[in-house]
């Protein structure tokens, strides 16, 4: 999606975002009901949740076993048809949420509502899903077995604190918000030690004037489109969508200032929760999947690529992927979550589950710190994951990998004070801070990565 018009903010546009920030510390009354407990307080393989009574608890969201972490290793000729179940499954999800939040009134009145109308339908779609990523599996190597375990979902329960929902009722909440003033500074900085790469390597890509925006994932959902469900910025290559091949990447345009990286970078917005619709109000990916307000375009992002605290980098491989942090950490917990939230003049406070609340005169700033270790021969796995890891407390990569460039990424919002914004997300996760993510595919041409590798080991910053 391309954005057409950028919006001046009005003296009534502040009005809505103090009307918007009262209405989320406000708490809005929801009704006490029987819910289903959290899938994450069964065994794993367990049979579907029974339903429990929950007094003085309110459902929250859709909670689902993350379908990727619980297959074998997938073979490339079935990839690509397990990665478009996959993205199905998150399909089937949203469109379970948006029932489950069509019908919040009914579930109070009547809990056994929400097995026929949301829970049984998921399981059924999800069971049917799994099976054909087993087929498919099964095609090429031996067919995993009890993939049917990962099917169901449950309705998760949150204390009743009297906390009030955001605009579009599911987020942010008067919670996911904190005074950046009141979080300790952390003094733990790593050590570099004899013959680390001190260097550094900045790329100039612009912070997306141009509007480049689109709700698909190549990387987790290629070939799907609204994969992500959420609206991403994009800087870097233009040719970024659902159906881009490594050759459409590395023939497209960029942003870039130096035109040997055509890399792509890509997160999702933020937003004002306003008032004020944006562009993509009833397109997918916005207000057709919970996001809404005004897209806030980046004041400043900084990409720089830093060396290993104890030793030399090589080079990244051409069209390697990484996603770093997990954009479903709060159904899926925080093992993945990475992002980190501050302020401009408080960046020695760095929280991951909180918005922060800055004060008169700073901005906010998101920090995305990329895994810095490669397995030296894949350029993406299964999962996204394995094929990349962070180092240890150490600072060495864990045995089988190799250090690279690690991405930096910073990334800028003026913003006004106080608790009006937050970033896209797939709609059961409820624009919490600890969903944030960002996606990087290399597409730095040879010459380039030599130079960058170079001026990394030799301790000099370039740019």
């Amino acid at each position: 999606m391309r954005r057409t018009s950028r919006r001046k903010r009005s003296t009534l546009a502040n009005r809505a975002i103090a009307a918007s920030a009262a209405l989320i510390l406000g708490g809005g009354g929801l009704v006490a009901v029987d819910v289903y407990a959290s899938a994450e307080e069964g065994p794993s393989g367990s049979s579907p949740p029974t339903r429990t009574q929950s007094a003085g608890r309110h459902l929250s969201t859709i909670d689902c076993p993350e379908a990727v972490d619980g297959l074998p290793e997938v073979p490339d000729r079935a990839r690509g048809e397990v990665d478009r179940e996959l993205a199905a499954m998150d399909t089937q999800i949203t469109d379970a949420y948006r029932e489950f939040a069509d019908r919040k009134e009914q579930l109070a009145r009547d809990p056994g509502l929400a097995d026929n109308a949301v829970l049984g339908p998921l399981r059924g779609k999800r069971t049917a899903s799994l099976d054909r990523i087993g087929i498919a599996i099964g095609r090429v190597a031996e067919r995993p077995q009890g993939l049917e375990s990962l099917a169901g979902c449950s309705l998760r329960a949150d204390d009743d604190r009297g906390r009030g929902r955001g605009r579009g009722g599911n987020g942010p909440e008067a919670a996911d918000f904190v005074d950046i003033r009141s979080v300790r500074p952390d003094a733990d900085r790593p050590r570099k030690r004899r013959g680390a790469s001190r260097g550094s390597f900045t790329t100039d890509c612009g912070r997306n004037e141009n509007g480049r925006f689109n709700p698909d994932n190549v990387i987790v959902a290629p070939g799907v489109s609204n994969g992500a469900h959420h609206m991403h910025d994009y800087v870097g290559n233009q040719a970024n969508d659902a159906f881009a091949s490594d050759d459409d990447l590395a023939d497209g345009a960029t942003t870039c200032r130096d035109q040997g990286d055509r890399s792509t970078y890509y997160w999702p917005v933020l937003r004002l929760q306003n008032g004020l619709d944006e562009d993509d109000a009833d397109a997918d990916g916005g207000g057709r999947d919970r996001n809404v307000g005004e897209i806030q375009t980046p004041s400043r992002v900084t990409l720089t690529f830093v060396g290993s605290p104890v030793g030399r980098v090589t080079a990244m491989p051409r069209f390697l992927r990484i996603i770093t942090g997990d954009a479903k950490a709060f159904t899926n917990g925080d093992a993945n979550a990475n992002a980190s939230w501050s302020c401009t003049g408080f960046e020695d406070r760095q929280v991951k589950d909180k918005y922060p609340i800055c004060p008169e005169g700073s901005q906010v700033v998101r920090t995305f710190a990329f895994q810095s270790c490669w397995d030296g021969q894949n350029t993406d796995s299964a999962n996204h994951r394995t094929h990349v890891a962070f180092a240890r407390d150490d600072g060495r990569c864990p045995r089988g990998f190799r250090a690279v460039p690690q991405l930096v990424q910073r990334i800028v919002y003026d913003v006004p004070p106080g608790p009006g914004f937050a970033v896209d997300s797939f709609p059961e996760q409820l624009h919490k801070p600890i969903t944030d993510h960002g996606d990087f595919i290399n597409v730095f041409d040879e010459r380039l990565m030599r130079n960058m590798v170079r001026c990394i080991n030799d301790g000099r910053r370039c740019r």
